[in-house]
């Protein structure tokens, strides 16, 4: 992982960080260091051990002493060697040339190994980035992972959003780490900049979710990314409700008021802690009750809200959302979609059979 200061490096950049694949090349290359180490502090054990078998021709009476043992260590390691200190005995001469020698080649090969490992490793770095740009159109950009963004990623992870087409952007420091545990690609940097924005590849993201921890950045980013991509799909949040017009103006599609939805969940759960508890249940993902949107049956067709066997709660026809006791819907139409309440074992947005145009065998009849 980049330490603080390439972090602050990239996030004035925009530097684009993927998830890692395996150990990091940073981990690999503190394991290769420390196998380094060991290879020279073996050696020099195994010279000064047979320390009497050697002689130094700068002092041929003294003897090596373990100064003498280090420095002939590594300059045999590195071939270097200048040659005033050499084996005489036979045990010398044994361990050089069936431990040290091997030693030696293994020491050069890891240290030409970490060197291609290095170039290799920002090779992959700069095909992956390259691939990644190509081939990213139709995403999910998420500006700030906190606690919201992490949620919201989470959520669209499951109900069926594939991870690769989730990018994170964010200032860095431990939401970097986050994202990559959670697989997510990040661009690193201040999202009211366009160059940031643009790295994330904003002008082709169909959603983009807003939800750093400052109402006036939020709104920065918004009008950033409206600039960006008209078409986008802008959900933001606020922290403080009377900030929410002036999201919607900088061109927000959405926007969830954090506070305001925290204070009625309270309340409600002070009021009557079963209708809290039910509520929290509808918001936690995976237990109990979902609230979802679906598609319209084939067999649907004709018949009124209140009769189908999901409880449904709104329609939505023509782009606009209606209540389910609304007259305008009283009989479904195609086209029409639903929000329903229903099992949280059930995915949400997941097809059903005589849905998106199929027939039924009903309708064949």
């Amino acid at each position: 992982m980049p330490d603080d200061q390439e972090r602050h490096e990239q996030s004035r950049h925009g530097y684009v960080v993927l998830p890692d694949r395996g150990n990091t090349i940073w981990r690999a290359l503190a394991q290769r260091i420390a196998l380094g180490i060991g290879i020279v502090v073996l050696t020099v054990v195994l010279v000064w051990i047979d320390r009497g078998g050697y002689v130094d021709s700068n002092d041929p009476g003294g003897g090596l002493d373990l100064i003498d043992s280090i420095y002939y260590s590594t300059v045999t390691l590195s071939t270097t060697g200048y040659g005033d200190i050499a084996p005489v005995s036979e045990s010398a001469r044994l361990v050089n040339a069936f431990v040290v020698t091997p030693l030696r080649v293994a020491f050069l090969v890891l240290l030409i190994g970490t060197t291609l490992e290095v170039a290799a490793t920002q090779g992959r770095r700069l095909f992956r980035i390259a691939r990644w740009r190509k081939h990213m159109s139709d995403h999910v950009v998420i500006v700030g992972y906190g606690t919201k963004g992490r949620s919201a990623a989470e959520t669209l992870v499951n109900n069926g959003v594939s991870r690769e087409t989730i990018v994170v952007v964010d200032k860095g420091g431990a939401a970097v780490s986050d994202a990559h545990a959670d697989g997510l690609a990040v661009v690193t940097g201040d999202a009211t900049r366009s160059g940031v924005l643009q790295r994330a590849g904003v002008e082709e993201a169909t959603q983009v979710i807003i939800t750093t921890d400052r109402d006036d950045s939020n709104v920065l980013s918004t009008l950033t990314v409206r600039q960006l991509n008209a078409n986008a799909y802008i959900v933001a949040s606020v922290r403080e409700h009377e900030n929410a017009p002036l999201m919607k103006q900088s061109g927000a599609n959405s926007v969830i008021t954090s506070s305001d939805a925290v204070g009625r969940l309270l309340g409600l759960s002070s009021l009557s802690p079963t209708l809290g508890t039910v509520m929290e249940d509808l918001l936690t993902y995976g237990e109990g009750l979902e609230v979802a949107e679906r598609d319209l049956l084939v067999s649907e067709v004709g018949q009124q809200p209140q009769s189908l066997p999901d409880q449904v709660i709104a329609v939505v026809r023509d782009e606009n959302v209606y209540r389910y006791f609304d007259p305008t819907v009283t009989q479904l139409a195609r086209g029409d979609r639903l929000i329903v309440v229903r099992p949280a074992r059930e995915l949400p947005w997941a097809p059903r059979p005589g849905t998106h145009g199929e027939e039924t065998d009903a309708e064949e009849a």
